[in-house]
């Protein structure tokens, strides 16, 4: 079942928690942006901005209570058991990477909701006053990531019949 793409699934979702958890840290901690709105001046086009997002994607279903806090952490942590399964079940390197982007990303924004009550982001990409992105995360970007790719694969790229392909998603050498 744990086949070498797999694998690397796996170890891709745990980079990408343990890489959004880091800079969650350093953004936190030595960078000492503690309050929502901190600000620290990087590039002309990109700040570290303190953000405190209480809702979802977009900021859509925002936990006004704790209950809705709760609610939140529950349906993403559904979420992401889905995906897992999902991954567990693909073959396919291309399609288990874009899983693990996406599994490791909403590990790392249900580890903010659960601790901290909302998902700290903190990437303010802009163009003097323009900003063509809400302020995100790493788990944000790689769950975006995650889903072009797999929309992508879905719409535009051809695989071989999975009975053409071994278990670890090669093409076999009977085809």
């Amino acid at each position: 079942m744990l086949t070498r793409n797999r694998k690397i699934g796996l170890a891709l979702a745990a980079v990408i928690f343990i890489v959004d958890q880091l800079v969650k840290w350093l953004v936190d901690g030595p960078l000492e942006l503690k309050y929502q709105g901190d600000k620290l001046d990087l590039l002309p086009f990109f700040d570290l901005t303190r953000v405190h997002n209480f809702g979802v994607s977009l900021g859509m279903l925002e936990a006004t209570s704790i209950e809705m806090r709760y609610a939140l952490v529950a349906v993403t942590a559904f979420i992401a058991l889905i995906v897992a399964v999902w991954m567990m079940r693909e073959r396919l390197l291309g399609d288990i990477l874009g899983l693990g982007l996406i599994l490791g990303g909403a590990l790392g924004n249900i580890v903010d909701r659960y601790r901290l009550g909302y998902v700290l982001d903190y990437a303010d990409f802009h163009i003097g006053d323009f900003r063509p992105f809400l302020v995100f995360n790493v788990a944000d970007a790689a769950i975006t990531i995650g889903v072009v790719i797999i929309l992508v694969r879905s719409l535009f790229v051809r695989e071989k019949d999975a009975d053409e392909l071994d278990a670890e998603g090669v093409p076999s050498e009977n085809t």
